[in-house]
């Protein structure tokens, strides 16, 4: 795997957040900068990583798609087992944009139950591919175990606020909604909402969710 981009908390942190990209941008684009900034300043360490293709591209490689998800599963197991070495007393989550917070809610079940992660939290789930609504990828949400957080946008071409709320996801998945946010969170001018405001409210979301579950152990 390539190498961490570590986001820490000026203080000793309270809670490890694995953080993985979206399918067409990489760990340093400017969404995953900004959200890892802001929870790092809440006091969450952030680790963030590329999958394999991503890091081919970083090093001179040709532009590849996404492996399949079963291989993309195997690199964040790689992942999580190294970064749960790292400090098995820090609460950890998982999570990630997009295409990364999928792979991390396939994961999610089988590592809450071995202990090694305390939650999920996912930016912009895909929930279905681009205009293809009835291909949906929710199987494994409608009986999650693992406590998780959806922050998603409320015009999200992937899966708007009409459409998840017809879903009945798993009741231990909490969705946080970004009014007139799209698939990045962006709103539409006229929405008096920007871009930045909806990034801030979605890493406060997540940092909310996150210390809430800590304060509970």
């Amino acid at each position: 795997m390539s190498e961490y981009l570590v986001d820490s908390p000026t203080g000793t942190p309270v809670a490890r957040y694995l953080f993985a990209h979206g399918a067409g941008a990489p760990m340093d684009s400017d969404f995953m900068v900004a959200i890892s900034a802001a929870l790092a300043g809440r006091g969450i360490e952030v680790l963030r990583f590329e999958f394999p293709y991503m890091a081919q591209r970083r090093h001179g490689g040709t532009r590849r798609p996404p492996n399949p998800v079963a291989q993309l599963q195997e690199d964040f197991r790689e992942v999580l087992s190294e970064v749960s070495a790292r400090d098995p007393r820090l609460p950890l989550f998982i999570g990630g944009k997009s295409m990364g917070g999928r792979v991390a809610s396939l994961l999610a079940d089988e590592s809450y139950a071995a202990g090694n992660i305390a939650g999920l939290v996912c930016f912009g789930y895909p929930f279905h591919p681009r205009g293809k609504p009835e291909k949906l990828r929710t199987g494994h949400l409608l009986e999650m175990a693992c406590p998780a957080l959806v922050v998603q946008g409320s015009r999200d071409p992937l899966g708007s606020r009409q459409e998840v709320e017809g879903y009945g996801l798993a009741r231990q998945i909490q969705v946080g909604w970004l009014e007139d946010g799209d698939h990045d969170f962006r709103p539409r001018r006229a929405s008096g909402f920007t871009r930045e405001g909806h990034w801030q409210a979605a890493a406060d979301a997540a940092a909310d969710f996150i210390l809430g579950w800590v304060s509970r152990d």
